[in-house]
């Protein structure tokens, strides 16, 4: 940030443990996004596929908390309906859809 980006997203998904915890800095506040870590090697290009959601969300006007939680919840499905491709880390379902409560 004191290179001068408004927000910063701390991903945790590399991190140990069964618990998998993201922390969002913006206008000097911290918040926390976690969830059960998803069993599974097809995991290839999360940070990417989180990066690229969000940043659809804010093309869509969503305001930052809003885009980074429908973000995760994408990320989160994505992941759980892999296809499955390839014997190592493969892609996610980037072809899933998620709604928006």
């Amino acid at each position: 940030m004191q290179l001068g980006a408004r927000a910063v997203l701390l991903k945790g998904g590399h991190l140990e443990g069964d618990t998998v915890v993201d922390i969002l800095l913006h206008e000097g506040r911290f918040e926390r996004f976690a969830g059960s870590r998803i069993k599974s090697k097809h995991t290839h290009g999360t940070g990417c596929t989180l990066a690229s959601a969000i940043a659809a969300g804010l093309a869509q006007k969503m305001n930052l908390r809003d885009a980074v939680v429908r973000a995760h919840g994408y990320v989160r499905k994505a992941i759980e309906t892999a296809p499955g491709f390839g014997r190592g880390h493969g892609p996610l379902n980037h072809a899933v859809t998620v709604k928006v409560d």
